[in-house]
């Protein structure tokens, strides 16, 4: 069964970018030469899946910063293709089943909306989530509505000098 996990920081108060979709604040939160165990997550995984917004934040990076891991983009409007990229309309279900007959291990899902629409389906294993000490007021939500409970166990809080902490969840089953 491939496992699906999220790695994501935010807010104190819960959001991921800022209105404009900015993540300036999280730059300027980031200590020097912490590391918030990103690398060693990414080592894990051998494919990421994100939504078009997140997509785009990143989609001038040439090449992107995977490895060569294969991307997949949820959107309505897909824009121009890409080596190694997957834009689609799957619903998450119908990823997770193409996932698992790909033969993928281990996804990486990123941004708020495919997250929630993950948890929604009940799909999401495990969740690392960074928080930045700050209350940003107003962004972009790190969760949308999802219409089920989805219980946590606590596997392990990680603090750092600049106050950012990981708190990292396995879904309870």
């Amino acid at each position: 069964m491939t496992r699906i996990s999220v790695f994501i920081a935010s807010t104190i108060d819960n959001f991921i970018a800022s209105a404009d979709g900015s993540l300036q604040w999280l730059l300027d939160a980031a200590g020097d030469g912490e590391d918030y165990g990103y690398d060693r997550f990414l080592a894990t995984v051998d494919a990421l899946a994100m939504g078009r917004g997140t997509y785009d934040h990143i989609a001038h990076l040439d090449p992107l910063p995977f490895g060569g891991r294969p991307v997949y983009v949820f959107t309505h409007r897909p824009p121009e293709p890409r080596d190694g990229v997957v834009f689609w309309q799957l619903a998450p279900r119908q990823a997770a089943e193409h996932w698992e007959a790909t033969g993928h291990e281990r996804v990486y899902l990123d941004g708020g909306r495919v997250i929630s629409d993950f948890l929604a389906a009940g799909l999401v294993d495990d969740l690392l989530l960074t928080k930045v000490p700050l209350l940003l007021g107003d962004g972009l939500p790190l969760f949308h509505r999802v219409p089920v409970a989805t219980p946590l166990r606590l596997l392990g809080v990680e603090p750092f000098p600049s106050g950012l902490v990981n708190l990292s969840y396995a879904v309870s089953r």
